[in-house]
């Protein structure tokens, strides 16, 4: 495989189409976490236009029909009339896609859905071309949606779609890195059989959080039996066991699997204010963790690094800094030195604090990182860590 020599650092990949991705006004999973994650780092400095780019990726109509059934396809499209028909309304509960469900139709679903597939494959386009070596699409990363249902807020599986285009596109070896509390299960069960897709998740256990799968046994099948390795985490678990399991499974994934291109997910719901999760991490695994898979990009895959936003609920106080952090990393940004050196993580630009026309709490963080010391300590610890640590041997066996 040849691959084009990168021409720029990071490029962004602009979310516009994906804010019309919205379930429903009071739906967690609300596109004002693009905004106001866009917003920090524009107070900060550390976005500018030439960074940007509008998705413009050909070709991504077919990788999600790489992905996706042409019924399920058609049912979504049905079903993003401003009045559906009535024999689509009646099939759309089989589909997932429930009005008083986790995933309800909506006027433009399709569209919004299909955006959202572009903006990812555009990234992947970017870096597989060489156009940049990192590029980021946070709109991305719908990582439960399968091929014929939607499921957990998720329509179309972006990343699967794209992660087919680089396939077949390029014949490239692909790891699939999601860090999300919840199972990456809908990119799994894609390439649960590919020898050359690599899925790595790391995420609550399944055993107490949607969607209920990503135990240490599944590993794959068939041909494609070791090329996938979960790390389900126990509830309450901190930054330094969650970081331990992180970094141990990553680098042996790397090792084994030689990817050519990394794929990540960035769901930034394991922090300990996100109220849909039971994980008591804090803004430190935000900052570790894309520094950690920025390492194995440049280590084992040219530097070819792709990553996608997903889930996170607490819009304010912790997806724009943990969003934030991610894409400072990818671009070496400077203000990641400041971050580092200061207990707290340097504080956060006023003028982002201080917008009076918007809804934040009271309680808005000052700075990058969490002040840990002021929480109170978790019971159970050294219980939730021994665990954790029998989990991640016995998920790491089949990589020995």
């Amino acid at each position: 495989m040849q691959l084009t020599s990168p021409t720029s650092g990071a490029l962004w990949i602009d979310c516009s189409a994906a804010a019309g991705y919205r379930l429903r006004e009071d739906h967690p999973f609300h596109p004002v976490r693009l905004q106001l994650t866009e917003e920090l780092l524009a107070a900060c400095g550390a976005l500018t236009p030439e960074q940007k780019a509008v998705p413009q990726a050909s070709g991504w109509e077919e990788a999600l029909d790489w992905v996706h059934r042409a019924d399920y396809v058609q049912a979504v499209k049905k079903l993003s009339a401003p009045l559906p028909a009535r024999d689509a309304v009646e099939l759309a509960a089989g589909y997932g896609l429930e009005t008083d469900g986790d995933t309800p139709f909506f006027p433009g679903m399709h569209e919004a859905s299909a955006a959202v597939v572009q903006g990812t494959v555009a990234a992947a386009e970017a870096v597989m071309t060489g156009r940049a070596q990192h590029a980021l699409h946070l709109g991305g990363g719908l990582h439960h949606a399968l091929p014929g249902r939607a499921s957990g807020f998720c329509v179309y599986n972006d990343a699967a779609a794209a992660i087919a285009w680089i396939q077949r596109k390029y014949g490239a070896r692909v790891l699939y890195v999601d860090t999300d509390v919840h199972h990456g299960d809908g990119v799994q069960w894609c390439f649960y059989a590919d020898p050359d897709v690599f899925t790595l998740s790391i995420h609550e256990t399944g055993k107490y959080l949607f969607p209920g799968t990503g135990f240490a046994h599944e590993r794959g099948m068939q041909s494609g039996y070791g090329a996938c390795l979960n790390v389900p985490v126990e509830p309450y678990t901190e930054d330094d066991s969650w970081l331990c399991s992180f970094s141990a499974a990553l680098e042996k994934a790397a090792e084994a699997f030689r990817p050519d291109v990394i794929v990540s997910q960035h769901g930034c719901d394991a922090h300990a204010l996100d109220p849909l999760s039971h994980v008591h991490c804090s803004m430190r695994i935000y900052r570790e963790m894309p520094r950690m898979i920025h390492r194995i990009a440049h280590e084992w895959a040219g530097g070819r690094w792709v990553a996608l936003g997903g889930g996170g609920y607490d819009h304010f106080r912790v997806v724009p800094r943990a969003w934030g952090l991610l894409w400072l990393e990818m671009s070496g940004h400077p203000l990641l030195r400041t971050i580092d050196g200061s207990p707290s993580g340097a504080a956060l630009p006023d003028l982002w604090l201080q917008k009076p026309e918007r809804q934040a709490p009271d309680n808005m963080p000052r700075t990058w990182l969490d002040d840990t010391s002021a929480w109170t300590p978790m019971p159970r610890r050294a219980e939730i860590e021994a665990k954790n640590r029998e989990v991640l041997e016995l998920a790491l066996q089949h990589l020995a």
